[in-house]
């Protein structure tokens, strides 16, 4: 069976825009697939490197998972691991680094943006090395395709420059991997002017309630010139019309409030209360699963820990074959063979 990686950074819980753009498409793949969901806890210190935020891994990861379940993904069926546990991947960063240019790095844009949004005046080493570190992931459990957001394709691109060299120089270990972007590959804030996003406030997250839901639906961003119900607006490109067409499952609704709101017959709160209905419709068998989760104590974290575990031996087995194709093994077996015998020999 094929394998999928891919995975989130544990900064707390997930919102709409990581369902459409990857988690959707996690839960659909598990029958198809044998999948290996990462908490990326070491990309997280690219950008929150301090204390506290180190010691919130722990809880951020708990509430992540717990959005995974309730969304569907079945630890049963996938491998779910924490990151810095399993070490092979700081030997696998490191031989990678060797194989990509600091120019190369440098052209990848979401590492700027990445940089802008942590408020970072100058890119941190370890910032500039993301992609790279994203690479060992990828390839540790050597992944034949990889869901992505579209802000990730780029990376995943690289990724397989860095197979097709390891392979070229050492000899076949890796596979190619192919990615994968999701049906809405971004989604667009409820700001109307960026993706949807935590660090920016604009986000409808999966554990939202009812009336939390309705009341960022109420302050969504419509279309700037419609200053009255009678008005004739613009549905393309309005972030009410994009969630009501991902989200509304009512497609009949959905056409004819966009062909009332082009004809200036349909009020911004008719169209908000109707997509408040349709979210809080979508999110409640998510909420409802979620609760379940949270009462059975302890659960996440044997799933955390059981995946861990798998990882590991996966990791242990990929980082030995690579270091066999590059003879990194032979080295040392020949200089611990040959201070043995002089040892013996010594007496």
């Amino acid at each position: 069976m094929k394998r999928i990686l891919t995975g989130d950074r544990p900064t707390g819980k997930l919102h709409l825009g990581h369902y459409v753009g990857s988690l959707a498409n996690r839960v659909r793949l598990q029958d198809e697939y044998n999948c290996f969901f990462i908490i990326a806890d070491l990309h997280m210190l690219t950008t929150k490197p301090s204390k506290d935020d180190v010691l919130n891994i722990a809880v951020n990861a708990r509430e992540m998972i717990l959005d995974y379940l309730a969304c569907g993904v079945d630890p049963s069926k996938s491998t779910i691991y924490l990151q810095s546990a399993v070490h092979e991947v700081y030997e696998m960063n490191l031989i990678f680094e060797m194989l990509v240019t600091v120019p190369r790095l440098q052209r990848l844009p979401s590492l700027k943006d990445m940089a802008k949004s942590a408020n970072l005046s100058e890119m941190p080493l370890g910032l500039l090395g993301y992609p790279v570190l994203q690479a060992a992931d990828i390839l540790m459990p050597r992944a034949n395709l990889v869901p992505v957001g579209k802000d990730n394709e780029a990376h995943v691109e690289l990724t397989r420059e860095i197979a097709r060299r390891f392979n070229s120089m050492y000899g076949e270990v890796f596979p190619i991997p192919d990615v994968m972007i999701g049906d809405v590959p971004t989604l667009v804030g409820t700001d109307g002017n960026a993706k949807m996003s935590k660090s920016l406030n604009n986000a409808i997250y999966l554990s939202d309630d009812t009336k939390t839901v309705i009341k960022k639906v109420n302050g969504m961003y419509t279309d700037p010139n419609r200053i009255r119900a009678d008005i004739p607006g613009k549905v393309e490109g309005n972030p009410v019309f994009i969630y009501h067409d991902v989200f509304n499952s009512n497609k009949a609704e959905v056409e004819d409030l966009k062909e009332r709101y082009r004809t200036g017959s349909v009020g911004d709160v008719e169209v908000k209360q109707k997509l408040s209905a349709a979210i809080n419709g979508f999110l409640d068998p998510i909420r409802e699963r979620r609760t379940e989760f949270e009462n059975k104590s302890g659960f996440v974290d044997e799933v955390i820990y059981d995946g861990t575990i798998v990882m590991r031996e996966e990791a242990r087995q990929t980082l030995t074959a690579m270091k066999k194709a590059m003879g990194l093994t032979g080295v040392w077996n020949s200089i611990s063979r040959k201070a043995e015998k002089a040892r013996k020999k010594r007496g």
